[in-house]
This record gives structure tokens, C-alpha cells and sequence, in this order.
């Protein structure tokens, strides 16, 4: 087997481990825990159905590779609950070593490609990366409004913080955060969301 080709099947193999890292957000119908690999395929098929309401024009097919690889260092970062407010102060330092690990197994261009393309997610500074964020946010929101702000009510989390985190929805749908403002306001009703 020539070296390109062990490494990134070494890769591929790798990140496998992202269906073992747990995040706070449980699947419909008040499921398990969802995985990152779970929550990035879900991701990704959302902005492939949904590209049509992005603010700008965007190529899908990046924006969706970027959903796919979001969260691969979160292997060895761990999930950072988003309204985690101490684990929040550590988390670039954790993902940009994981990052450098995770990536470097791959060949140099690849390995350089996706660094490029996960750093342009975490910029938020392209179409792209502004839609990419906003189905990372609407998922989760949607999960949650499916079973009854459960995950919310779990974490006692604030309806502030929560708009907080979609100001990055706004950036990428504007009519994607009208929905989302809808679903947050009917959550704050219900009490599933403090004030």
C-alpha cells in the first residue's frame, strides 16, 4: 500500500471515533443522546435542502463538507456544550491542537484543505461558513423544540443565551431565524426557556 493511501485510510479509520463523542442535544422523539457524526450528517443534509433560504448565494457542496468536518477535533477536544460558559474559555485551545493531530494524519494538501475549510467555519466570514453556521444552530434548536425543550429545561438555559447563539443563524437565513425566533418564543411560553 503506497503512503497517500495508508493515510488516509488511517483517517477515514480516525475519525470514526467522532460516533463516540455524546453531545447535550438528545435525538426526536426524546431519544439517547445524539453523536457529533450524527449531528454533522444531519447538518449537512439540512443545508442541501434548506441552501435556498441562505442570505447569499453559497456552493453547497463546500458548505455541506464543511457541516461533515466541524466537528472532527471535537475527538479529542470532547463537546463543548454551547451555553458551557467555563468549558467555552478553553475551547480553542482544545480544538486547535486536536486540529493539528487529527488533520496531520492526512496527506499535506489534504491535511492543509480541510484545516483551511475548518478554519473558515470558525471564522464565520463566508457565505458559506455563515449558512454552515446556522444549520449548526437550527439542528439542535429544532431537536429540542421536538421534544418539548427538554434538553433546555435539563441545562436550566436562558431564552438571552440562546438568541445569543443565533445571531449566527441570522447572519445565514434570515428566514431561517424567523423560525427560529417563533420556536424560542414559544419555548419562553411553555417555561421550557428562563428569561
Amino acid at each position: 500500500m503506497d503512503e497517500r493511501i495508508r493515510k488516509q485510510l488511517e483517517f477515514s479509520l480516525e475519525i470514526d471515533k467522532e460516533k463516540n463523542v455524546l453531545r447535550q442535544t438528545s435525538l426526536s422523539g426524546k431519544g439517547r443522546k445524539e453523536n457529533d457524526a450524527e449531528h454533522a450528517w444531519h447538518m449537512a443534509i439540512m443545508a442541501y435542502l434548506l441552501r435556498e433560504y441562505s442570505n447569499e448565494n453559497i456552493d453547497i457542496a463546500k458548505t455541506m463538507l464543511m457541516c461533515l468536518i466541524h466537528d472532527i477535533v471535537e475527538i479529542d477536544a470532547g463537546d463543548t456544550y454551547a451555553y458551557d460558559t467555563e468549558r467555552l474559555k478553553t475551547q480553542k485551545e482544545r480544538e486547535n491542537a486536536a486540529k493539528e493531530r487529527i488533520f496531520s494524519l492526512l496527506p499535506d494538501d489534504q491535511k492543509h484543505e480541510l484545516i483551511a475549510l475548518f478554519d473558515e467555519f470558525e471564522l464565520g466570514q463566508t457565505a458559506e461558513s455563515r449558512f454552515a453556521h446556522a444549520m449548526d444552530n437550527i439542528q439542535p434548536l429544532l431537536l429540542n423544540n421536538s421534544n418539548d425543550g427538554m434538553d433546555w429545561k435539563e441545562h436550566n438555559t436562558s431564552a438571552k443565551d440562546v438568541y445569543g447563539r443565533h445571531a449566527m443563524t441570522k447572519l445565514g437565513s434570515e428566514k431561517l431565524y424567523e423560525i427560529t425566533d417563533q420556536i424560542i418564543k414559544k419555548h419562553i411560553e411553555k417555561g421550557n426557556l428562563t428569561e
